[in-house]
């Protein structure tokens, strides 16, 4: 067993939050030595190694912005059409059913990644950028040391036993969890589902899966094939997301209680449940069978922790941390938020200042994000059914994201601890709003008649989410900052009244709470979707 000299950083995992790190850390610290232990060897296989394909506005603005990989996104991957919905329980016709997207794409770009293109192109910057990137190795313990103790690690590397010493040791090993499973860090986080995935090595195109010509002109251009589609039904819903190696991946995520995992833990068994409640997607699978890639299932997938920063210079980064759900793509997200807070606290200790204090308040601020996004899927599978509520619950939830938390990442701010203390009973107004409507959402989907009538709910047409959208672009200041998010936090509290007089007005017996329900009219919605 050889050692080796002490590094300032050591990442365990080199998927994407790992070599995401490893490279902010670059950019930031020119001068600092970084290894990164990954357990497969590179390249990996394209389309068949991960899912977490689909990003969504923080995750593509860090991969795209933060980590400079704009060009590589546009000519290796799949701009996307935006999230688009169908609410197609056992139907085949497409045309006839509610659906919920855009027309034409929003102004900040979203992709459909294919994790193996990316994760070997980030692999070979990491090498060209001074990074040390060992893939082929295997953790076989992590020491946690305190004070100024260096972490040690041992790992075979290519089948060498080594001992590597680090000033900070960063768990980015996915759901190994070395660091969260060593100091017992597990949290049950109430949120229970199972999902099931597999690629077929060709495109699925939901475009040509109807024929009625008005249909397909709806969308300018008319390709729904590059929106990641949701197929929904009771207790569950169907992606498909077409990559940019060719392949095109499926996924059936549901609650357990509804649709229990024995009944698609196989190939055949997820086709046999397609064919019930997606038929569509079960016939175009099956006629490509022969180009089946894969075939993966993951059962209660979701997870909290009890700490993900230390004084002690360690920290947790993407699944090694937390995962919340596949639905609205938060993965990469989390792994932007956690990366720059991580990068933070690497500069406090770099200019010697205490680490502890802030890797509390870092903390905090990231399981606030954490649990107000949980309340957005915990107990609310059973609304995916609902063609009249869950479009109000998609405009809701991401009029909290582009609102508030997309506000502190595309501005920087996520650890501007003078700003968030200024606008702290703003953060905290939204969030109790957040958890109401959420309860709302529930009680008016036990009250629902559940119409699905064939319309297209186009987000284009709401000025005013478009320009919530497009509104991420711009540069503020501080008191334009300060501004934006209580101009953000009053759109809330009007829009919550829109949906609480809409559905007073389906359901006359609904109990609203303490929500208001009289709106000054500025955040129309669809009266179809309402």
């Amino acid at each position: 067993m050889t050692n080796e000299a002490q590094h300032d950083v050591v990442v365990l995992g080199g998927g994407l939050a790992g070599l995401c790190l490893a490279l902010q850390l670059r950019e930031k610290f020119a001068d600092l030595s970084i290894v990164v232990l990954e357990r497969n060897t590179h390249p990996v296989p394209v389309a068949a190694v991960k899912v977490g394909e689909s990003k969504v506005e923080i995750g593509a603005h860090y991969l795209a912005e933060t980590l400079g990989l704009r060009e590589h996104l546009d000519t290796a991957h799949i701009r996307k059409f935006g999230f688009r919905f169908f609410w197609s329980d056992s139907r085949d016709d497409l045309e006839r059913v509610t659906e919920l997207g855009v027309s034409r794409v929003l102004p900040v770009p979203t992709w459909q990644i294919d994790r193996g293109i990316l994760e070997n192109h980030l692999g070979e910057l990491a090498r060209e950028r001074g990074i040390v990137f060992h893939d082929g190795s295997v953790v076989r313990a992590v020491h946690i040391e305190k004070a100024e103790v260096p972490h040690s690690i041992e790992v075979d590397i290519h089948d060498k036993a080594q001992v590597l010493t680090a000033r900070w040791v960063v768990d980015a090993s996915g759901r190994a969890g070395l660091i969260r499973r060593k100091l017992d860090l597990d949290e049950d986080n109430g949120h229970e589902a199972n999902a099931v995935w597999f690629r077929i090595d060709d495109l699925l195109s939901i475009d040509e899966w109807c024929d009625d010509k008005a249909w397909g002109e709806r969308c300018d251009p008319p390709e729904r094939w590059r929106s990641t589609n949701h197929l929904c039904g009771p207790g569950y819903w169907v992606w498909l997301i077409p990559l940019g190696s060719g392949a095109h991946s499926v996924g059936i995520v549901c609650d357990p209680r509804q649709h229990p995992l024995k009944d698609m833990n196989t190939f055949d068994r997820a086709l046999e449940w397609l064919h019930k409640h997606q038929p569509l997607v079960a016939r175009a699978c099956e006629a490509k069978r022969d180009k089946l890639m894969d075939f993966k299932f993951l059962r209660n997938y979701s997870h909290g922790c009890k700490q993900v920063f230390s004084g002690d210079r360690w920290a947790l980064t993407g699944e090694a941390g937390v995962f919340l759900d596949p639905f609205y793509s938060p993965g990469s997200d989390f792994i932007a938020i956690a990366n720059t807070y991580i990068c933070e606290l690497i500069a406090l200790d770099r200019a010697e200042e205490s680490v502890a204090p802030y890797a509390r308040l870092f903390e905090q601020f990231y399981f606030s994000f954490y649990s107000n996004t949980l309340s957005m899927y915990r107990d609310q599978y059973a609304l995916f059914a609902d063609a009249e509520v869950m479009p109000n619950k998609v405009f809701w939830d991401y009029t909290y994201y582009w609102g508030v938390l997309c506000q502190l990442v595309f501005q920087n701010r996520l650890a501007d601890t003078a700003l968030l203390g200024d606008v702290q009973k703003d953060l905290a107004e939204a969030a109790r709003l957040n958890l109401d409507m959420q309860a709302f959402f529930r009680r008016w989907g036990e009250l629902s008649a559940r119409p699905n009538p064939a319309v297209m709910l186009d987000q284009n047409e709401l000025e005013w989410f478009v320009e919530l959208n497009r509104g991420l672009y711009d540069e503020l200041d501080d008191v334009a900052m300060r501004d934006r998010l209580r101009a953000n936090v009053r759109l809330m509290r009007n829009l919550s009244a829109t949906m609480v007089e809409r559905a007073k007005t389906a359901c006359p017996g609904l109990d609203i709470g303490t929500l208001a329900s009289k709106p000054d009219g500025s955040t129309p919605l669809f009266a179809s979707a309402a």
